[in-house]
């Protein structure tokens, strides 16, 4: 029984769990998981790195994101206030004592965020979906979270009087002063316990303000790339895409779930975006690869593809990144 979810089967939902269509298998064995940390070696990351913070405008016109740090922004445009995944807390697990600790303080104390409007929340896994930041959140904004099928049944159960809506890949959310968000999909899956695996939904979202748009791709893999140009063809191209570059190694593991540089690069070519920033990179270390890395490789992408660098950034906790 699915403990989040009850609907009729779809193309990427059969009855009790939801998966990615015509792409490769998500679902890895504790053979895999040991294979892995057995024989992998992962690069050593600094306990903590030098942190910088700003104070947000409380409302911007054209559209302009700050980084957080690692999957969590925010996106601001036509009057509008949205975070993206948001995580405040120290370590990205269910239990506050152990599991992967934040090196790269929030680039927005939580104290100095403007009124949020609302959240999109891409799928459950414990660095994305962040019970104690949302329930802060609710208690002093009141935002409306957006999110994919069956993750609103989890948060209704944690925050009494949560204000949100969840729906299907395609479909569109009106969050109000003139703003929509499509939830589109994304190659990934996802999980809270041992027991719910790809029981709750997983997505990206292209959010539509007076301002402009901005695509945040959550988290996902590559494949056959047609996700991100049906995207492309069916909403339009954004002005701003957040695209992760980061915890993609070892790729025999990693490649059906989450995107390297070189990937994000072919993701920024096949939404037609006018600008990307990198994200997913540098704050909690999830894998094998060194925390410097994805930017280093980003970089080289771009120049291989004749692209400047102004216009795919690894985004900086910290820093604020105008549409082009």
């Amino acid at each position: 029984m699915n403990p989040y979810y009850s609907g009729p089967a779809s193309d990427h939902f059969d009855g009790l769990r939801f998966f990615n269509p015509d792409h490769a298998e998500t679902d890895r064995s504790v053979r895999d998981l040991l294979r892995w940390k057995l024989k992998g070696k992962p690069a050593a990351w600094p306990r903590s790195v030098p942190m910088r913070q700003t104070v947000p405008d409380a409302r911007v016109a054209g559209v302009r994101v700050t980084i957080v740090g690692h999957a969590s922004t925010l996106i601001q445009g036509g009057g509008l206030n949205v975070l993206t995944d948001p995580v405040w807390s120290e370590r990205a697990s269910p239990i506050s004592f152990a599991g992967p600790r934040r090196v790269w303080a929030p680039g927005i104390a939580f104290e100095a965020l403007p009124q949020i409007d609302a959240v999109l929340l891409s799928h459950n896994h414990y660095d994305h979906m962040d019970v104690a930041t949302l329930r802060r959140l609710h208690r002093e904004h009141r935002p409306l979270i957006v999110t994919s099928l069956g993750n609103d049944a989890i948060l209704r159960r944690a925050i009494p009087g949560v204000r949100v809506v969840a729906g299907d890949w395609w479909e569109r959310i009106d969050i109000g002063k003139g703003g929509d968000v499509a939830i589109v999909p994304a190659y990934h899956w996802s999980a809270r316990t041992v027991r719910d695996r790809r029981m709750a939904l997983w997505s990206g979202f292209m959010l539509s303000t007076g301002g402009g748009r901005a695509h945040f791709v959550g988290d996902s893999g590559y494949g056959n790339g047609h996700i991100f140009r049906e995207v492309r063809r069916r909403i339009g191209r954004p002005d701003l895409a957040l695209i992760p570059i980061g915890a993609y190694a070892p790729r025999w593991f990693m490649s059906a779930q989450h995107t390297d540089p070189n990937e994000a690069v072919q993701i920024l070519e096949d939404l037609e975006a006018a600008r990307a920033v990198g994200i997913h990179w540098g704050v909690f270390q999830l894998t094998d690869e060194g925390r410097d890395e994805p930017p280093a490789l980003l970089l080289e992408a771009l120049e291989r593809r004749g692209i400047a660098e102004k216009l795919f950034p690894a985004g900086e906790p910290g820093l604020s990144y105008e549409s082009a």
